[in-house]
This record gives C-alpha cells, structure tokens and sequence, in this order.
C-alpha cells in the first residue's frame, strides 16, 4: 500500500520529519513500501515524446531498499490513440513497442524494483477504437513483443468493458488488472467481485477520486486533512481485499490525494478497515 506520487511538503508531520535532511522518497520508503510513479506519463509532445532522466531514475534507486516496490504508469505515447493536442490524427507511436524499449533501458537499475508496468488508457470511444474486440487485439499484439520477466498492468476507463470477458483477456494475456476509482468509473465493489472470481494473481487498485480541480481548489492544494468522505466505498471494498490477502495474492493499493484530501491519512482510515477496527 502507497501512495500517488509522494513529493508533498504539507505531509511534513504525517509522513516527513522536518528537521531532516534525509531524501523525501528515502523518508517515505521508512514508511511506506510502495508507491505510485506518474512522472513519466505525460511523455507526449508534438513532434517526438520525452523519457526519463537516468539521473533521477539512479536517485529513486538509491533511496530504496531492494524491497521497496514502485508501480510506474508507463507513458503516454504508447497509450494515447490520437496525436498530441488531435482527437484526429493518429499517434505514430501508439501501442509502439520499440518506445517501450527505450523506457526500460532508461530506467536500467530500477527495473528490478517495479512491481508493475503500468498502461492506463483514457475512455475509448468509436474515435479510437471500433469495439473493445479491436482494443484487445492491438494490446494482445503489442504485448506479444514486450520483454519476457516484467509485470505488466491494464487500465481503462470504460466501466461497462470491465466484465468476465474482460478479465479473461487478461488473465490469458497474464496482465494484471488496473482498477481506478473516480473519474468515469462505477464503484470497485463489483469489479473486485469479478476479478475474485478468476485466478489472476495480482491486482492494482487505485484510489483516484472524482473531482481533481474541485479538491485542489477546496484544499489549496494541501493535503494534511480529509475533506471528502468516502468511509462507504472503503468499507464495502475492505472485506474484499482480506479475502484476497487469505487467498496469497498480491494487491497494491495507490492512494492519491484527490481522492479524500490526504492519502496518508486515507491509508490509515483503509488500514483501520482492513483490521475491522473502524469505528
């Protein structure tokens, strides 16, 4: 369990001690052992598409321990359909495998960290694809030609597509599903119902939230305190996520701010219902 992202000086008191001068994600690996990386997302410009910098990457790696595990949301040059700034034209190197290439090679010493490989694709209407059918093709192609011995993970944000059948893609592609809560998406309780019922052995949920702009603007972009209340998604998804805990598979769970005001102490909340003692 971790959270999205963790560069944030109003968690000084909750996750950061500020007095010292010990790295922020070395502070936080103390007390979280994983979290979410969306850096490298916002990969695509116009006339090429940007990758990490091995200096950061060495960084991060350095701050961690050999167990600490980062979930990287991989760029979105590879999951964008359309051109930058074109519902219209294509996107040259969508679903591009020799960009993901490159992306692992520039994260070379902080491979052996990462949990999961992450592709999150925004909704997909008939623009962008003529039925899911077409979708599961190009991904069941493209990961045909990724390196063997990664793990990697699917989101989308089309929640009528998150069905048996959908699941059953995954799982004969041994991807791992993204569940997102917020923005288009229903509630997770039924999906995690679903996805108990395969035998896929990992899961990614994230805690997203609804309304990015209207939080920040009520927070001031702050995040030391709640400010939304979501107590009835987190209490009926807890008894889920114990079930599969006892069934020996592996969940990661990233929190962002968004999602109730500060995820540190939505972690805290979730860990409360997780143990059954939330009052």
């Amino acid at each position: 369990m971790g959270t999205c992202s963790w560069k944030y000086s109003s968690w000084e008191g909750l996750v950061y001690d500020a007095q010292s001068r010990e790295d922020l994600l070395a502070q936080y690996a103390k007390r979280y052992r994983s979290v979410e990386v969306d850096q490298w997302f916002w990969s695509l410009g116009r006339q090429s598409y940007g990758l990490p910098d091995p200096d950061t990457v060495l960084a991060y790696d350095q701050a961690t321990d050999k167990d600490f595990r980062f979930t990287v949301k991989c760029p979105n040059t590879l999951t964008l359909p359309f051109a930058y700034g074109s519902t219209i034209e294509a996107n040259p190197w969508f679903l591009d495998a020799e960009v993901f290439y490159r992306f692992v090679e520039r994260l070379g010493p902080l491979v052996h960290k990462i949990g999961l490989f992450m592709f999150q694709f925004s909704y997909l209407n008939q623009k962008a694809f003529s039925s899911r059918k077409e979708l599961e093709q190009r991904l069941e192609q493209f990961m045909g030609m990724l390196p063997d011995g990664l793990a990697y993970a699917v989101e989308i944000r089309n929640p009528t597509w998150l069905d048996a059948t959908w699941f059953d893609f995954l799982a004969r592609n041994a991807l791992t599903p993204v569940l997102l809560s917020g923005y288009w998406m229903d509630g997770l309780e039924e999906p995690l119902k679903r996805f108990l019922k395969t035998d896929i052995p990992t899961l990614c949920i994230r805690l997203h939230g609804d309304d990015r702009s209207g939080i920040e603007q009520e927070t001031g972009s702050r995040w030391d305190k709640l400010v939304v209340n979501k107590n009835g998604e987190l209490a009926s998804i807890a008894p889920l996520l114990v079930e599969l805990a006892k069934q020996g598979r592996v969940v990661y769970i990233n929190v962002n701010n968004h999602y109730e005001g500060s995820a540190p102490l939505t972690i805290e909340k979730l860990m409360k219902y997780l143990s059954g003692v939330y009052e």
